[in-house]
């Protein structure tokens, strides 16, 4: 699950890529022990969070709580927040009958079939996924449940997936949950902004699963070493046989210079020790899994 926190504090993350002032992100000068300490204990975490599931469960990267559709004006502060908060309660009795195992197919179309959620387990895992309390919103009422598909992002790259779909009193919008049951779920550690994690989350890789070569996409520096306020970039991969966390490291031109607080889209490839297999690859920040799409 893509958090919440990091996406708070991407704008900071875009400013210091921009700038290169007051940094976390390692340099070519820096010994990288910390660095080499999260990647550590997030190749733990995900052991735990494999173990917990099992290999070669699902992977979801982001959300696997969404909404289709508009609130509406009256009701859409409220139900945005609610929602955040896991304020949900059903009018209706769900089902707990447990359907069928589903097919998750990928775009190229290779497919897996896995275990699927009732309705009533899936309700439960969105009111346990909450992440902001809000005591004076008034919960989503649901009033029925169908089993869909929708759209999910996941570690081997975009997917069509089954999806339970929840309809609320008084919108037209949907509440939607990935109806896979046991995925992997990793949970980071606690955000503190007066000590956020050291180094850059890559967004996404790319690569084969039987090559060692992947090629990480991540914000930052806006020009290369050779121009004002500009950063080049190289990579290195602390493996497990479960999970891959790339650490990304800057290389900056060292010339004082006023810079602009923007960061731009950039790239670095990392070599394994091995061939990526089914691997998860996972940022530095947090141990979050990200998306490997075809080179």
């Amino acid at each position: 699950m893509t958090s919440r926190r990091t996406l708070l504090w991407m704008p900071l993350i875009l400013t210091i890529a921009g700038c290169g002032l007051l940094s976390p992100r390692p340099s070519e000068n820096d010994g990288g022990d910390r660095l080499h300490a999260q990647a550590r204990a997030a190749l733990a975490r995900w052991a735990d969070a494999v173990t917990a599931a099992k290999k070669g469960a699902l992977v979801v990267v982001g959300e696997s709580t969404g909404q289709t559709g508009d609130w509406g004006e009256a009701v859409g502060e409220n139900n945005k927040e609610a929602l955040m908060a896991g304020r949900l309660r059903p009018s209706v009795s769900l089902s707990s009958e447990i359907p069928a195992p589903g097919e998750v197919r990928w775009a190229d179309g290779t497919s897996t079939t896995f275990d699927l959620l009732s309705a009533d387990q899936a309700l439960a895992e969105i009111v346990k996924s909450a992440v902001a309390p809000c005591s004076a919103c008034q919960p989503l009422e649901i009033t029925a449940a169908r089993l869909t598909t929708g759209s999910a992002q996941t570690s081997r790259g975009p997917a069509t997936v089954p999806v339970w779909e929840f309809s609320v009193k008084g919108t037209p919008a949907k509440v939607t949950r990935v109806a896979v049951a046991n995925p992997i779920t990793v949970v980071p550690p606690p955000w503190d902004p007066n000590d956020a994690p050291a180094g850059l989350a890559i967004q996404s890789a790319r690569g084969k699963a039987d090559a060692r070569e992947l090629t990480v996409s991540f914000i930052g520096a806006p020009g290369g070493a050779g121009q004002p306020c500009g950063a080049d970039y190289t990579a290195e991969a602390v493996e497990s046989d479960l999970a891959v966390v790339v650490i990304v490291i800057e290389h900056r031109n060292p010339i004082p210079a006023a810079c602009t607080a923007v960061g731009a889209d950039r790239a670095a490839v990392v070599t394994l020790a091995s061939p990526l297999g089914d691997r998860a690859v996972l940022e530095v920040q947090q141990g979050l899994p990200v998306q490997v799409l075809p080179p």
